[in-house]
């Protein structure tokens, strides 16, 4: 397992493979793990489609199919909603449920029944409405309730989840020696006595699907642990949740605990292995990584890693990590995550939940495709796989999307020499805005704000080539559209933004400078006339809101002073007159 994550012969392929023309738009060329020599031939990496390589295989509690497949469990709802200041109403489950679902994962754990009425009922109304939604593909999530080794417990969640078409019980004790004694105080035989009991409860229920975990198993004695998860199999459980509770383990630590389940458990053919990993130390998505190619073929995640103290494994870590190497590196595994949902799913649980996702989060946060460097800049524009390992977009939209954006971006290329270049850094910007708008100021406003949009949202620019493109596409879109409504034609002279607060939702005031190109003049107070300039500020959580708003008050400030022009013009008419 060591191997999987610390090869000391790891090298790019970057340096001994030549540049080549990728044919195959669903393959691009990654890494090898060996060192270069003559037979050395380029390592490829399937590339992170939309949609799973392979059919999600048929549902069965205690068996996959698929050997190669791995279940999703969701745990957003449960684990994730036990963060400090978490809490959600019971409306905004059901909204985060239903978008599980379209994500695809397998199993939605909604909640501990037994908490409160409350989580009850917000359970029981995710299993009667998500866990009866089947789709055009047949496919209808787990509903999953969370349940003590205790039949008050086991009730509480029967009724919750025993509405849905695929209903899961979970229930799980303690079975390390730092959790029994001090915990449950309770010695070894009772524990035992108590999960095979209420594993038993459970199924005799009715509830086919039963998912039991020794808490704190990372720390458990290793025969007792074999030996209690033997028994709960033959008292009926499908499904064995092995938790890191305490983010305790290291990968090659928690990779070999999954092993020596699988070696040492009588029964464990018969049932599924999963995961259950905690960030305390940083290590959760390595850990569900490590384990699932040690054998789980069910993995506990949270949406953004959300959970107590440091957070969970995160869901699209490890789901994105499964589509984009699973097939080189990690045993072939995949998932039935659609990629497509992972954004949409992250932006509505950190909105719900008020956990902001950090700038720097892997896959979801808001830098994970930005470039700084110029270097990278110039890369990713002339191939926007050059410093991204994965996109969450459908391949084939990518290839016709990146063509075109290649081509509407060709003249910033080009700018971004001079500008660079450009020996006085005051100078550099109004010479980036004059060559960016010589080059496209014959694209059309529709072309330029369909790859500036891709271009933004792919990580493509840099701050100061999509400050300048937003520039352009101000003028673009409202120079002219306004003039058709004021037959007033300005010329833009300066745009600038800034953040004033932080995050995802940043909110962001611009200030733009035009003047008139009807030479609207006045006098200043030397005598001198000038041509006068007219400012406008704006602000909002979108840039381009932001960016129009200081637009439209710059211009009704020039149209306001035109006015005023114009009447003083007239009332000195009529005083000759007169």
């Amino acid at each position: 397992m060591a191997s999987l994550f610390s090869n000391p012969n790891f090298t790019p392929i970057s340096h001994f493979i030549k540049p080549t023309t990728i044919t195959n738009p669903t393959r691009v060329l990654l890494y090898s793990n060996t060192k270069p020599s003559k037979s050395s031939t380029p390592f490829t990496a399937i590339f992170c489609s939309s949609s799973s390589p392979r059919s999600r295989p048929t549902y069965i509690p205690n068996r996959i199919p698929d050997p190669h497949y791995v279940r999703i469990f969701d745990t957003t709802l449960r684990d994730g909603e036990q963060s400090p200041g978490a809490t959600m109403t019971s409306k905004e489950k059901l909204d985060i449920a239903r978008q599980l679902s379209k994500l695809g994962v397998d199993i939605i754990e909604a909640g501990f029944p037994a908490a409160s009425n409350d989580d009850l009922e917000a359970v029981r109304v995710i299993s009667q409405v998500v866990g009866n939604s089947v789709d055009e593909d047949g496919f209808v999530p787990v509903i999953c309730g969370l349940a003590r080794c205790c039949k008050n417990d086991i009730d509480a969640a029967w009724e919750a989840i025993k509405f849905a078409k695929r209903p899961r019980i979970h229930t799980f004790i303690a079975t390390s020696e730092i959790h029994m004694n001090n915990k449950l105080k309770k010695s070894k035989e009772e524990v035992l006595e108590i999960a095979v009991s209420m594993v038993k409860y459970a199924r005799s229920l009715g509830c086919d699907d039963v998912d039991f975990s020794p808490e704190d198993a990372g720390r458990s004695d290793r025969e007792f642990l074999y030996h209690i998860l033997g028994e709960v199999i033959k008292a009926g459980a499908t499904t064995l949740n092995i938790p890191d509770t305490v983010g305790y383990n290291m990968p090659n630590e928690f990779g070999q605990l999954i092993a020596d389940i699988r070696a040492n458990t009588p029964g464990i053919e018969n049932v599924i292995i999963s995961t259950h990993c905690h960030n305390d130390l940083g290590l959760s998505t390595a850990n569900t990584l490590a384990g699932a190619c040690a054998g789980a073929r069910q993995v506990e995640v949270t949406i953004n890693g959300i959970g107590e103290r440091a957070g969970n494994a995160s869901l699209e870590e490890v789901a994105m990590a499964l589509k984009c190497r699973g097939e080189q590196v990690l045993g072939s595994l995949y998932t039935g995550i659609n990629t497509q949902q992972i954004v949409m799913s992250s932006k509505m649980v950190e909105e719900y939940s008020g956990l902001h996702v950090q700038p720097h989060k892997a896959i979801v946060g808001a830098n994970a495709f930005a470039h700084e460097s110029g270097i990278h800049q110039l890369a990713s524009l002339l191939a926007w796989y050059t410093f991204s390992s994965q996109i969450l977009f459908n391949s084939r939209k990518i290839k016709d999307q990146a063509t075109t954006l290649n081509h509407l971006l060709d003249p910033l290329k080009r700018s971004t020499k001079k500008f660079q270049e450009s020996p006085s850094v005051v100078k550099r910007p109004k010479l980036a805005f004059n060559q960016i708008h010589e080059s496209i100021a014959n694209c059309s406003f529709n072309n330029l704000l369909l790859g500036f949009c891709k271009a933004y949202n792919f990580g493509l620019l840099g701050k100061q080539l999509a400050d300048r493109l937003i520039i352009v596409l101000i003028w673009k879109s409202f120079g002219s559209s306004l003039f058709f409504f004021c037959n007033e034609p300005v010329t833009l002279l300066e745009y600038s933004m800034n953040s004033v607060t932080e995050g995802i939702d940043a909110i962001a005031t611009t200030r733009v400078l035009i003047r008139g190109e009807n030479n609207h003049t006045s006098t200043n107070a030397t005598g001198e006339t000038v041509h006068r300039t007219f400012s406008g500020t704006g602000a909002g959580m979108d840039i381009v809101v932001s960016s129009v708003r200081a637009y439209i008050n710059s211009l009704n400030k020039m149209l306001g002073f035109k006015n005023q022009s114009k009447s003083k013009v007239n009332e000195g008419n009529s005083q000759v007159s007169a």
